[in-house]
């Protein structure tokens, strides 16, 4: 179906067609973008069954699909020749099949089209098909990005209309059947109303105006009431100013005053008290006033958060009386924001800050730089913002980086964006009020191409002055590496720093030094430096692809391995380093910078080094390096031996932090639904309860509880060795499908509040480690029954009153999906969070009624459902039930 919106402009620049003036070149792109319609149609996702050579192709492990790409001139006759439309595709072009027209791959996800001496023109109403083979499959609408632009010589870029929507359903066809299916393997069970009320029948509707969230570990509830109706004092709080007007904030969003006059608040401090860590606290709340011990002013700020949990704005100011002694399970309580890749606002993150704080969340982690961005100012080094932190249509990436992730050809989208300095400063001062510490990461060697980009165009700048000493100063590439190198997000050498260059190492030492005076600004010490250190790897050398020259095997692209290079393998300066240093492989140098690199963070005073698991693949414990901790974020999945490699990594001497993908990155789909957005690499879907329920210091336990990224049981063992110790917990987010703040507070909440209670609670259905014990879905060592008592109340806590304050935090949280059917002729509806008020609607959405269960209606053909949030302003993703 074709675009309203395009059809309409499509008519009124067909009308202008009559002027006798003949339009200019970018007259014509500008009709062009009015009126081209661009329809992506699946015609198979799995190539190798349909007769697609998909190994002959050099696909990775084989698999391929089929599409069609299908552009539409809606409009006018247009007679143009040197034309270029560029588009975004996740997964490489491999084919193409229409002889009209020459597809290409630039670079990342960036392809082109260009006509052949056989295109003949856009003719009024005429459709071109141009049939592809892409790597891989499309199963969900957000695998196709927008904003595929066009050019031609002498004119300025245009979006096209007809993809410059967010709502990718729009240009996406065939999404239907089995292609929703990403492989004949993939045996998810896709989410219907029917699925869904199954899944949520055994949630029960409790009262929990006793219950704080995270769970204490100790609650005595004394049987009476304290009203705050007359308001709090917090005059007399020993904590600092701002910490003290964030508690302040807090308290009147949810409706209570604070002043002199209100319910007292008494504090003492005592380090020989039963309280048995730093951030822990007692608490006491009687019919007349709040006692608070604890042995520092992070203890009192999260017994006060304990006191807010309680408060239920949506009804009268009363919290039950009790005695709380409460300490976390973990030192390190995380969430990791990729800004990078897309932006992600500086209001968005203060939001993002007060929630975290309010789940006692304790350590935000900054990913600021990657292939597609640098969000950070430099001072000293504007070009990577001025170039680095903007994506335009500018093919030498002198002022800005080519477009990337479906921000087509303008930067005036989150593809472009950074926090100035002051951005930065702010931050920090309002994480620290929170007593939440700022981590930031600068993503080396690899995914660093905006750096990279960014440094050249400075490079080009002194260069074209005569200033060849200072055009060298911060360069990060050696010109004469010729390696061949494909990076995971499909870039070349460019993506990765030399880590054989003096100035490459310059370049490190001037960004540390200048954050860590934001920080000293700020008053948030520098205590950690993430390193990244993530897929410094070419993917064509990977466990996919074989030789051409062999015989072709199953299951693997067929390339001519010979023409593939490891990073740097042919870089002339580096191919002399690793004869002065003696480094045998150009693997060894990955160790070598990551060591380098420690040395500058020891050398500015910051005590903890932290990398991505995969960056100490040829390191051999933590005394390679210099910093006095090293951190490593764990990432492998549970199915694929999370349980072994987190051992080693302790054994190894780092400090453990939990990031396993299939539970905790929160860029992967709410549910197996093509409208749900997400990367689906590591697991088909998580939802808030699969965050829930994970199991973090005993790994394999998990696999009881869930199934791969195929939907398939599978079988995981802990180790025959000591429990590892787990430091910390950290999800994280990953921004290529997530580009407004909408979507990314979607993402992110309310699974946030799921790895918050883990990381601060142990579930009494965790089972304890226990060396050498397998676990699959046919073992028994989950009590399931007390599993799903603890979902629901944790449930029953966010639908009844946290999803109502993370409004009134303006957070754009994902409202769940209710689950129906239709029993006798009428309708019953449930919901994942007990407390959220669910409609629907007999006539296609025109009107929508409340949903009552003790009033099951009677409704016949279709009926949409919806649930809305508390304050009735948004809605859930509607979906159809079809009653008989």
């Amino acid at each position: 179906m074709f675009k309203k919106t395009v059809i309409a402009s499509a008519l009124v620049l067909g009308l202008s067609a009559c002027a006798p003036k003949a339009p200019s070149t970018q007259q014509e792109v500008d009709f062009l973008a009015s009126s081209l319609d661009m329809n992506f149609e699946i015609v198979t996702n799995h190539g190798n069954s349909q007769g697609v050579e998909c190994g002959e192709l050099g696909a990775d492990y084989a698999a391929c699909n089929r599409i069609n790409l299908v552009l539409t001139n809606l409009g006018r006759d247009i007679d143009i020749k040197e034309w270029q439309i560029y588009f975004h595709s996740i997964r490489p072009i491999l084919s193409s099949d229409n002889d009209a027209f020459k597809v290409t791959h630039i670079t990342g996800d960036l392809h082109k089209i260009e006509p052949t001496e056989k295109f003949t023109g856009f003719e009024q109403q005429k459709t071109f098909e141009i049939p592809l083979v892409a790597e891989s499959w499309y199963a969900t609408n957000t695998d196709f990005m927008p904003r595929a632009f066009i050019t031609a010589p002498n004119a300025e870029a245009r979006n096209l209309e007809s993809t410059n929507t967010e709502d990718s359903s729009e240009f996406v066809e065939g999404l239907s059947g089995k292609q929703v299916y990403f492989s004949e393997l993939d045996n998810n069970e896709r989410a219907t109303a029917s699925s869904r009320f199954k899944k949520h029948k055994n949630t029960q509707h409790l009262d929990v105006a006793k219950e704080i969230l995270p769970t204490p570990k100790s609650v005595e509830v004394t049987g009476s009431e304290l009203s705050l109706e007359t308001g709090i004092d917090l005059s007399s709080l020993p904590l600092a100013k701002a910490s003290r007007q964030a508690l302040v904030g807090q308290f009147e969003l949810l409706g209570v005053e604070v002043s002199n006059s209100g319910i007292p608040v008494k504090v003492r401090f005592d380090s020989r008290s039963q309280v048995e860590s730093a951030e822990g606290y007692r608490l006491e709340i009687t019919e007349d006033e709040i006692l608070i011990e604890a042995h520092n002013d992070t203890g009192v700020f999260y017994a006060l958060q304990s006191v807010l949990s309680l408060i239920d704005p949506m009804s009268s100011h009363a919290i039950p009386t009790m005695k709380v002694i409460d300490h976390p399970r973990m030192e390190y309580r995380g969430y990791m924001v990729d800004v990078a890749r897309n932006f992600h606002s500086k209001e968005s993150i203060l939001k993002t800050l007060d929630q975290m704080s309010a789940i006692k969340m304790n350590k935000l982690h900054l990913h600021l730089s990657e292939d597609e961005g640098w969000r950070l100012e430099i001072p000293g080094l504007p070009e990577l913002t001025e170039v680095g932190g903007n994506r335009c249509f500018d093919p030498s990436e002198r002022t800005c980086l080519l477009p990337q992730l479906g921000s087509g050809a303008d930067s005036n989208n989150f593809g472009s964006g950074y926090f100035s300095r002051e951005d930065y400063v702010e931050i920090l001062k309002y994480a620290k009020a929170r007593h939440i510490e700022v981590i930031p990461e600068i993503d080396m060697p690899a995914h660093s191409r905006a750096a990279v980009v960014s440094m050249e165009a400075r490079y080009q700048h002194y260069m074209e002055q005569g200033e060849q000493e200072k055009a060298e100063e911060y360069r990060l590439i050696d010109p004469q590496d010729l390696s061949n190198v494909t990076t995971v997000q499909f870039y070349d050498r460019q993506s990765f720093i030399n880590p054989c260059l003096t100035s490459s190492k310059r370049f490190v030492a001037k960004v540390i030094s200048e954050v860590k005076a934001m920080h000293k600004e700020a008053d948030m010490p520098l205590n950690a430096w993430h390193y990244g250190g993530d897929e410094a790897k070419n993917i064509k050398l990977g466990s996919g692809f074989q030789d051409h020259s062999e015989a072709s095997l199953e299951g693997k692209g067929s390339i001519d391995l010979s023409k593939e290079n490891k990073p740097y393998e042919l870089s002339p300066r580096c191919v002399d380093m690793m004869q002065a240093e003696g480094i045998s492989d150009a693997n060894g140098l990955l160790t070598y910078f990551s060591g380098e690199v420690s040395e500058i963070v020891e050398a500015n005073h910051i005590p903890t080094f932290q990398i991505w698991s995969d960056g100490l693949k040829y390191n051999k414990g933590s005394e390679e390096f210099a910093t006095e901790n090293v951190r490593v974020n764990l990432w492998d999945t549970v199915a694929l031996g999370a349980p072994a490699k987190a051992n080693q990594l302790v054994n190894d001497g780092y400090e453990l932090v939990l990031s396993n993908p299939d539970f905790v990155y929160f860029d992967m789909p709410y549910e197996v639904d093509k409208h749900e957005r997400g990367y689906y690499w590591a697991t088909r879907a998580t939802d808030t309860k699969k965050a829930f329920s994970f199991v973090p210091e005993n790994l394999a336990q998990n696999a009881e509880l869930t199934v791969d990224r195929e939907g398939k049981k599978y079988v995981a063992n802990s180790p025959d060795a000591a429990a590892p110790k787990v430091y910390g917990i950290s999800a994280a987010l990953w921004s290529e499908t997530i580009r407004t703040d909408d979507q990314y507070e979607y993402m992110t909440f309310p699974r946030l509040f799921a790895v918050a209670e883990r990381s601060w609670n142990t579930g009494d259905w965790e089972q304890e480690y226990e060396a050498n014990t397998e676990y699959s879905s046919s073992t028994k060592h989950t009590d399931l029954n007390a599993l799903n008592r603890d979902w629901s109340r944790f449930v029953n806590i966010l639908g009844q009153r946290e999803l109502a304050k993370a409004e009134l935090r303006d957070l754009h949280f994902r409202l769940p999906v209710p689950g129906a059917e239709v029993k006798e002729g009428k309708l019953v509806m449930n919901v994942s969070y007990p407390g959220i008020a669910m409609e629907y609607s007999t006539n296609m959405g025109e009107s929508w009624q409340t949903y009552f269960d003790e009033k099951k209606p009677e409704v016949s053909g279709v009926v949409l459902i919806r649930s809305v949030s508390p304050s009735g302003q948004r809605s859930s993703r509607v979906t159809l039930l079809a009653a008989k």
